[in-house]
């Protein structure tokens, strides 16, 4: 089974994006993700000393980690134009981080060099053999990148590839062709990665930028025309559109196409650790990703769900377990009664077709999916909503009342709820505040519930989503309202729906605080 490296570069590639930002704290920590994943490479940043600290107290820190798999590279440029190699602030800041590998850029596109760098063709190609031959005395292993190859190439193909011969000459371990635009089409990649692989001994790596939406495919594109080594991110993250989405390239090319990419045994860890960045950098998960996305394996309508859950195949390209994600089947207004059957089995409900409860649970969803429910967003209100229609649930609190208010003091907004419950015929009254009247609701009615169960105290809000059903009412219209809350083990979307927001919220806060306390016993 062949190798394909994969290269992650996450920690630079992905900070670029518009909403990313790491600490160091976080930085050591995705590293420690990485390698419990089995990726070969990862990329920690420029560590320019002096001008990036940050990015330099990463390095001193990764030395102490205790890696298994991944070797830390260090990420920079070529010298700069007419300066020697050995006076080169990047360059030497490179061997300051005292890593094995280093990764460095250099121009290939005639244009760049000419109206940005603002010299000659041969300096830059002297530039590339310099700085590589430089690094290389210095017994590093040596990533050079080809920035803007594939522009380049389509525009100077002569040049473009001279600057790949150079590093080749200079020694570099692997080179690296990059779209640094996005913009190859499938087309492009075939023809020029055949090209570069018929007239490069060295081995070859990949970075594509997601610009044109073909990052992926085009990785793929050239792994299959003989490069070893493929450049990605985590979830895609990168500036603009991004960079090559390493969560749908691993396993494409581990389950689809035979290679062996990170260890078998850690497909596994796969969507864990998709799932893990999301957290990381508080951005929410894609739930359209592929492979990793929480509807990537999920069915909706009745007849597709009724296929699979008797031949999985009939509407799966893959086992999701394999890379630990998970079937979903959707309870909607398009959904049969196989999958209310599902659903009540993985609840621990027995229901069958034939069952007369099984039809009167459709009837009721279908008529609340028609008032503005929806069911295939909130897994926990629908378990919910089962189990109190096919067995009898303990009533865990009721409530008595409960009163919000928003007070504008001096300029700012403050946010107060109170509330009264009862559990068990005792009463229980709290009051809170809180960023905005939902989370002081929700800081109350947990504060309220901490007496009883002391297991409220692990749930935290993660998400809230606010949609409005009807839009031509205005402000009188219905809304629908989301909640996604979390514990230690995992995480669980509720439903509200009101034509006043505080009560939908109401009643996502109430089903997710129940499933929670239900889950737990």
């Amino acid at each position: 089974m062949e190798k394909i490296f994969i290269y992650d570069t996450t920690l630079r590639e992905g900070a670029q994006s518009a909403r990313i930002t790491y600490t160091v704290e976080d930085k050591i920590s995705i590293a420690k993700k990485l390698d419990e994943l089995g990726v070969d490479y990862i990329e920690g940043g420029w560590p320019v000393k002096d001008v990036n600290e940050k990015e330099f107290e990463f390095f001193r820190q990764a030395k102490k980690l205790d890696l298994k798999h991944a070797k830390i590279a260090a990420f920079g440029s070529t010298r700069r134009v007419k300066k020697n190699v050995r006076e080169d602030v990047i360059l030497n800041s490179l061997l300051l981080a005292d890593t094995k590998t280093v990764t460095i850029f250099g121009k290939s596109w005639d244009l760049h060099v000419e109206k940005v760098l603002n010299t000659t063709l041969d300096e830059n190609i002297n530039m590339i053999r310099e700085s590589i031959d430089y690094l290389k005395s210095k017994k590093k292993e040596v990533i050079y990148d080809a920035e803007h190859f594939f522009d380049g190439f389509k525009a100077n193909p002569d040049y473009a590839m001279k600057c790949l011969l150079a590093a080749q000459e200079a020694g570099a371990d692997t080179i690296v062709p990059c779209d640094t635009n996005g913009g190859a089409t499938i087309q492009d990649m075939e023809k020029i990665t055949r090209e570069v692989k018929s007239r490069i001994k060295t081995a070859l790596g990949a970075h594509i930028h997601n610009d044109s939406g073909l990052a992926v495919a085009n990785s793929l594109v050239a792994v299959a025309n003989g490069f070893n080594q493929v450049q990605g991110t985590m979830n895609g993250f990168g500036e603009r559109c991004g960079n090559a989405d390493l969560a749908s390239i691993i396993p494409i090319l581990s389950l689809k196409m035979g290679y062996l990419t990170i260890p078998q045994k850690n497909l596994k860890k796969l969507t864990e650790t998709a799932y893990f960045f999301y957290e990381r950098v508080n951005i929410p998960p894609d739930d359209r990703q592929p492979f990793v996305g929480k509807n990537a394996f999920a069915h909706k309508a009745g007849v597709h769900a009724n296929a699979v859950l008797k031949v999985a195949s009939s509407y799966e390209h893959m086992n999701p377990e394999v890379i630990g994600n998970e079937r979903i089947m959707l309870m909607s207004d398009q959904a049969g009664v196989s999958t209310l059957v599902h659903k009540a089995r993985e609840i621990g409900i027995k229901l069958t077709k034939d069952d007369p409860r099984t039809r009167e649970l459709i009837v009721k969803i279908k008529k609340l999916e028609s008032e503005g429910f929806e069911f295939e967003g909130a897994d926990a209100s629908l378990r919910l909503f089962i189990l109190k229609n096919t067995s009898k649930v303990k009533e865990l609190f009721k409530l008595l009342s409960y009163r919000v208010i928003v007070e504008e003091r001096g300029g700012e907004l403050y946010d107060e709820a109170t509330i009264k419950i009862e559990v068990n015929g005792l009463a229980e009254h709290a009051a809170s505040e809180g960023n905005g009247p939902v989370n002081a609701l929700d800081n109350a009615l947990r504060k309220a519930l901490k007496r009883f169960y002391k297991a409220i105290g692990d749930v935290r809000l993660v998400d809230y989503k606010v949609r409005v059903i009807e839009g031509s009412t205005g402000t009188s219209a219905k809304v629908k309202v989301f909640i996604e809350s979390a514990d230690n083990a995992g995480s669980w979307t509720t439903v509200g729906v009101s034509e006043n927001i505080i009560e939908a919220s109401w009643f996502a806060l109430k089903d997710s605080v129940e499933y929670k306390l239900l889950k737990n016993n």
